[in-house]
């Protein structure tokens, strides 16, 4: 497989072989991680693909989730042992072959407040949750769950009050870098010969009687609209699936409801662990999740009927996560204590319970049409399994032919030679004049392909720099993510690209010019353009501070609104 960048040039071809070129066998509409997922299936399957995107890659679902690859471990009591399985072996998958660069182990601890049998019902699950992970071809992928002491949970997690539990369980499940993951399989489905295009909105379906022969797409950048034919057209746009069924003017076979969840941004000194937490709450559990130099907490889960786009934390979401965990740490959080807030919507399929959390998460297959693929619901861990169905579906709608999907066999780009890259980090760190530490940090987001990071460095040194304002990262990583991973606008960076709009106290502000002047010298942005970026970020970032002091749902909404999303080139160009 050859490396394919999403450049400006790559997305200017791929546009005009979506808009003059044959007629595709399979165009997909969304690109998260099930339609960047469904993308790569088909293409390896050798149909001709398209991918478009009303935004930028991840910028809904997929870039706001806790992060984890993980079986639901929550689903065995509702006893869907199906669904368990099947998320376990596909964690086994991403660790050990498709993404080993972006999903590794990570360590919970599960603390127990009930002496007897809370350990032997808690246990028990465990047990079988890692019983059910080598059910699969694939090893475990993890070390096994342990009992520990109440001394023992607390040698491992200091900053636990002793007197909030009696003993604990820990387990192992993964995380992942959720958007650089989706940017991962789009450029892997680019590689085998897909046609991918961000912010290239369907505003049409094309019809043919009652058949489904295409999308009418408004690209936003350059306000053209342009059409697109394809054989088969796979709607997986998560919570948007409602409103792209509706172009078709009638109702789907299954609505799909938005449930939020939140997740809080902590520094890592402010909670002292080794592992992180899982805390049952009333309605759900609560994670403590431990992300490079910060912790994440999360999530909540309620209904959400507003704007789909940007979903709002209010003041009342960050005070309940800050005093569920509060209950079993001995150094209480503050709102001081914040770095960053993120929302997410779960897509999640319509049925008859009033709380979102009991709604199953496995996903659906649909044909609302002649020559149109629904796929919805599902959760992030099992993307690979829903494309593949989605993508069965519509070979049946070709008339059947093609290959059967091979992407369990597919690694994605970075994930070959990460191995050899890995042991040689000494080496590249001597020969690029950077720390081990560094180094370390540019493999975890790249794998292999950071050959392609260290080329800039080749070719202008001064890119070694850490980004002023967010010294995290490299000046190196804003050019790379501009020239080869599709970064559009400055947000696509400072929130998709790299999380720095989450892990700095000023959300990204001190970072912002810097971050659009290095874009501006790879995208060709003028003084202006620079100004522009630079002050629609700025916005967005006081509009999202005053939503997260509304105390409920529809007044968070209305003060994140006042910023309408990116604006197009077009118009900034005007």
């Amino acid at each position: 497989m050859h490396s394919a960048t999403l450049s400006l040039a790559a997305r200017e071809r791929s546009l005009a072989a979506l808009s003059s070129g044959p007629e595709l066998d399979v165009l997909v509409v969304g690109g998260g991680v099930t339609g960047a997922g469904c993308a790569l299936d088909a293409v390896t399957r050798g149909l001709s693909v398209g991918l478009v995107e009303a935004r930028d890659w991840a910028s809904g679902t997929s870039s706001r989730s806790s992060k984890l690859i993980h079986g639901g471990l929550r689903y065995l009591e509702m006893l869907d042992f199906g669904l368990v399985r099947e998320a376990l072996r596909e964690r086994g998958l991403l660790l050990q072959r498709l993404a080993p660069h972006l999903v590794r182990p990570v360590p919970f601890l599960y603390p127990l407040r009930h002496r007897g049998w809370e350990r032997l019902y808690a246990g028990a699950g465990v047990l079988l949750y890692d019983t059910m992970s080598l059910s699969g071809s694939n090893s475990r992928g993890v070390p096994a769950h342990r009992h520990l002491t109440r001394r023992g949970a607390v040698r491992a997690c200091p900053s636990l009050r002793p007197e909030s539990l009696v003993g604990a369980l820990q387990y192992y499940d993964a995380q992942v870098d959720d958007a650089r993951l989706v940017t991962c399989l789009v450029r892997t489905a680019a590689a085998h010969g897909a046609y991918p295009v961000s912010r290239a909105r369907v505003v049409g379906l094309l019809r043919d009687g009652h058949r489904v022969i295409g999308a009418r797409i408004h690209d936003l950048e350059t306000d053209q609209v342009l059409e697109v034919r394809a054989r088969q057209v796979i709607n997986a746009t998560g919570v948007w699936t409602d409103d792209i069924q509706s172009l078709v003017g009638e109702r789907g076979p299954v609505q799909v409801r938005a449930s939020k969840g939140i997740h809080l941004v902590v520094p890592r000194d402010r909670i002292r662990s080794t592992t992180g937490l899982i805390l049952r709450t009333e309605s759900s559990v609560l994670f403590v999740i431990p992300w490079g130099r910060h912790w994440l907490i999360g999530t909540t889960d309620t209904d959400w009927d507003l704007d789909k786009a940007h979903p709002a934390a209010t003041s009342r979401d960050i005070d309940y996560l800050l005093e569920r965990v509060n209950e079993v740490l001995a150094i209480p959080l503050t709102r001081d204590d914040v770095e960053g807030v993120y929302a997410g919507l779960r897509p999640l399929l319509s049925g008859h319970s009033d709380a979102t959390a009991k709604l199953s998460r496995e996903h659906t297959v649909a044909n609302p049409a002649p020559g149109l693929v629904m796929v919805a619901g599902g959760k992030y861990t099992t993307y690979r399994v829903m494309a593949r169905d989605a993508v069965d579906e519509a070979v049946r709608g070709l008339g059947g032919g093609v290959p059967r999907s091979c992407t369990d066999r597919v690694p994605l780009l970075g994930a070959e030679g990460y191995v050899a890259r890995w042991n040689q980090r000494r080496r590249i760190a001597r020969q690029y004049n950077l720390t081990e530490e560094r180094v370390e940090h540019l493999l975890r987001r790249y794998g292999a392909a950071v050959d392609e990071v260290l080329d800039l460095l080749g070719e202008d040194p001064t890119l070694v720099e850490p980004l002023d304002g967010a010294d995290d990262y490299l000046r190196v990583e804003v050019v790379h993510a501009a020239s080869a991973e599709g970064a559009l606008h400055l947000e696509d960076v400072l929130t998709r690209r790299t999380h720095i709009s989450i892990e700095t106290f000023d959300r990204g502000l001190a970072a912002a010019r810097p971050a659009a002047q290095l874009m501006a010298s790879v995208l060709g942005w003028d003084a202006d353009r620079v100004d522009r970026e630079v002050a629609h970020y700025v916005a967005q970032v006081d509009a999202e501070r005053m939503a997260h002091d509304q105390i409920d749902d529809q007044a968070a909404d209305a003060a994140r609104l006042v910023v309408p999303d990116v604006v197009p080139q077009v118009a900034l160009a005007a």
